[in-house]
């Protein structure tokens, strides 16, 4: 809860001329006795020993101010940090280590007040003063650090936190290098509407700077490399400022369309003391109303539905809470209308983006989305970027072309917030959709409207309609599911091990479970073989596709569901480990319980897919595309790697009778607060 008002003094409550300060130390009259027999010294003597006296004087002040603060200081805090009163920590003349409480405590009291749980970081020197007020002052609790290899690392973890949890968790980073290293996990969670919370630390004043690599790891304008994929930044020059934009920074990036959103903390700021006649005050947090679509349409919106004869909700990242998947359920229900949660065949795929709606309802038609696409009067895409790519059909050929996958007279209708925070330079938001409605407004906040609009609408005739369309869905989602069931079959028993075939080896080992698949699609198998029915059972994609998200935000999430005691699930792809593999010490380090399972096929295929495609088109064969593309020659050894940190790991397992008991193993170990990984030779597709 925000707390209002709160005081900070300096070392001492009240002005305090230097006399005084020598009276008190005792020092005057030694001081005095110095100069007389200076005095009788030559002039050039007598102007050393004044320059003497000034600097013992100084050095006098200085520790009675300390004394004086140390009387009047009120109890410090839990967790604050003892004074050192040994006599070798005395400072000497040239330094003063301590003038009352710095800027970074404050800093501290607000990032508390948001609620953080944890904050991660790989160290830097830019933010060591509120490094070291997180650890002392705030005692390492809410916000707990937590130690990280990469930046890059740290805010996937973060990316996936927020996927799991629903709130976010802070990053900070080291000055141009930090942000740099950062920026591609930024980028993913810009694409993905994730609100990542960067601190990102920098010393503008140039005479401030430490000459050498603090130069170099400072700049003008610290936000500016990735301002056009974040959702707002500020740099405060003072401590209040400071809280007023942290607290705004986290309203900027919790309010839908969320996004990430960077402060800049000064060190000058987070190491000065605090002065004795400022009043800093944490402002309270007051989360805004979502936006909802206008009223009018959304009455429009839902008549077509009603009068619909083959209505389809195609939704991407529109559950933003377990609410969102709630309400799209009672919302289909009510219509007796097709979902589509995934097209897996599309980059990046439809609907990976949230878990939407269970996938064996009766009325979830991912499994025959072409189907349903084409068949459908009235499609509703929610919270979607590419409803182009929903509704068309792209063909990658030397000439590029594309052709609508939809019936002619189709009405094709949006419902979402993109359209509030769109950019220019980067281009996420796809190809333009020519639609028959735009509704602009947060998707599961207007659902409620929604639903209602089409309860008044409602008639027994409609409802009779209704039954019979529902009835069809059903029947031929369960004939779907039924083909994808015997197309798991084939090739039961091969080495390398099919992903089908791991796909069903691990639901059976998961079932059972409060289970939470934290990243991974194994070419979307899990989606059709599993029974995901709870909002945290799959958490999504990149967003941005960026390479290198998977296992820390694997292990971001893990760090949400350990509190929840939910078994996290990682299957793992190989190359994309490599590109930061020291968030496996993080997991270790931390004891954040996930199981990783590696989806190991010793290279970027789908790379290598695109090499086979150039081939072919050009009449060369297709028997060097592995060049570039292959991780292999000496293929490496997961399983050593992930012992090599402090992880429980096994394989490689190449047939696919070992799969189950090595599952069952790992997931011992994962059960008692552990990481654990099973390295598995799978097929490419």
């Amino acid at each position: 809860m925000a707390r209002e008002g709160i005081l900070y003094q300096g070392a001492a409550g009240r002005d305090t001329c230097l006399p005084d300060l020598l009276a008190a130390s005792g020092l005057a009259r030694l001081l005095w006795g110095a100069y007389d027999a200076a005095m009788s010294q030559s002039d050039e003597v007598s102007k050393g020993r004044r320059s003497f006296l000034l600097q013992a004087a100084a050095t006098g002040a200085a520790a009675a101010a300390a004394t004086a603060a140390a009387a009047q200081a009120p109890t410090p805090p839990q967790g604050a940090a003892s004074p050192d009163a040994s006599p070798s920590a005395s400072p000497s003349v040239s330094e003063v280590r301590s003038e009352g409480r710095p800027g970074s405590d404050y800093m501290v009291d607000v990032l508390k007040s948001l609620g953080f749980e944890y904050i991660c970081a790989n160290p830097g020197s830019s933010f060591r003063g509120l490094h070291e007020s997180i650890i002392n002052y705030g005692g390492n609790s809410r916000p707990e650090l937590i130690t990280c290899m990469h930046e890059e690392s740290s805010v996937a973890m973060a990316h996936g936190y927020f996927k799991a949890e629903g709130t976010p968790l802070p990053v900070m980073a080291h000055g141009t290098v930090g942000i740099q290293h950062a920026s591609m996990a930024v980028y993913n969670a810009w694409c993905d509407r994730v609100p990542v919370y960067l601190i990102l630390g920098n010393t503008l004043d140039a005479t401030m700077r430490q000459p050498g690599v603090e130069w170099v790891h400072s700049v003008q304008d610290a936000a500016a490399l990735v301002r056009d994929f974040t959702k707002w930044d500020d740099s405060p020059v003072s401590l209040q400022h400071f809280g007023e934009s942290a607290v705004r920074a986290y309203k900027m990036a919790m309010t839908p369309p969320s996004g990430p959103v960077v402060i800049v903390a000064d060190t000058e700021l987070q190491e000065q003391p605090i002065h004795s006649d400022r009043t800093l005050v944490i402002p309270k947090l007051t989360p805004p109303s979502p936006p909802q679509a206008e009223s009018g349409a959304v009455t429009e919106l839902a008549r077509l539905l009603v009068e619909a004869e083959q209505p389809l909700f195609i939704a991407d990242r529109l559950a933003r809470t377990p609410a969102g998947l709630e309400r799209l359920v009672e919302l289909a229900e009510l219509l007796q209308a097709g979902v589509v949660s995934t097209i897996p065949n599309l980059m990046p795929p439809v609907g990976a983006g949230r878990m939407n709606f269970p996938t064996r309802h009766p009325l979830n038609q991912t499994y025959r989305s072409n189907a349903a696409i084409a068949a459908a009067d009235v499609i509703v895409g929610l919270e979607i970027s590419n409803f182009f790519g929903a509704t068309n059909i792209f063909i990658d050929q030397v000439e590029r072309t594309t052709r609508p996958a939809i019936r002619p007279d189709a009405k094709l209708i949006t419902l979402n917030s993109t359209d509030l925070i769109q950019k220019a330079n980067y281009q996420d938001f796809q190809r333009y959709a020519a639609v028959n409605m735009a509704l602009t407004g947060d998707g599961e906040a207007t659902l409620p409207s929604l639903i209602e609009a089409v309860r008044r609408l409602l008639t027994d005739q409609r409802k009779s309609t209704f039954e019979r369309r529902g009835k069809a869905l059903a029947e031929a989602s369960a004939a779907a599911r039924e083909r994808f069931r015997g197309d798991a079959a084939l090739a039961w028993d091969a080495s390398p091990i099919t992903t089908a075939r791991l796909a069903a080896e691990i639901w059976e080992q998961i079932r059972k479970e409060d289970w939470s698949l934290v990243s991974g699609g194994l070419s979307g198998w899990p989606v059709r073989l599993w029974d995901f029915t709870k909002h945290y059972q799959h958490l999504g994609v990149s967003g941005g596709s960026g390479i290198g998200y998977g296992a820390p935000a694997a292990i971001g999430a893990a760090l949400a569901n350990r509190k929840h005691g939910r078994l996290s699930v990682n299957i793992q792809n190989d190359g994309d480990l490599m590109y930061a593999p020291g968030v496996l010490w993080t997991a270790a380090h931390h004891r954040i319980p996930v199981l990783t399972i590696m989806n190991n096929n010793r290279a970027y295929h789908e790379e290598m897919m695109h090499i086979q495609r150039m081939s072919n088109r050009r009449n060369r064969g297709v028997d060097r595309a592995h060049i570039g593309n292959e991780i292999d020659n000496p293929g490496i050894d997961y399983a050593k790697l992930a012992q090599s940190m402090g992880w429980y790991a096994e394989g490689p397992i190449s047939n696919p009778r070992d799969i189950g008991p090595a599952l069952k193993r790992a997931i011992a170990v994962v059960k008692r607060g552990e990481p654990a990984m099973v390295d598995v030779m799978v097929q490419p597709r």
